[in-house]
């Protein structure tokens, strides 16, 4: 799922704080989750980083107690000490838990069901 400058604005960016973990190989890093969108996400790099851009992350999204959205993501932007990731692959239970999260953020049904449109087309 590319994220592009076009992307940007089919998705709305949500903030959100919210226990998060990306992980790529061996490694394992808590981060700051700054905001979420149906198709990706942006993070407070951690320190030290050494993330391969080149390779595929896992992220897990902690929404409450009980509810964690994971998925695979891919580097887009790496600027100001953030970390830009694009959605690659989501599993159903958590794209059930992410749509519901932007639902409840978003309060205009009307733009969710333009996301989730644009979301199909990518």
């Amino acid at each position: 799922m590319p994220d592009s400058h076009e992307d940007r604005r089919r998705f709305k960016r949500i903030s959100f704080n919210a226990k998060t973990e990306l992980a790529q190989g061996a490694g394992i890093w808590p981060v700051q989750l700054l905001d979420l969108s149906l198709n990706g996400l942006l993070i407070q790099r951690p320190e030290p980083w050494q993330g391969n851009p080149d390779e595929t992350f896992i992220v897990d999204i902690h929404l409450d107690a009980s509810t964690h959205v994971r998925m695979e993501v891919r580097l887009t932007h790496d600027d100001h000490n953030h970390l830009g990731f694009a959605c690659e692959h989501i599993d159903l239970d958590s794209i059930t838990h992410l749509r519901r999260f932007v639902e409840l953020n978003l309060a205009d049904q009307d733009e969710l069901d333009r996301e989730l449109a644009a979301l199909l087309e990518v």
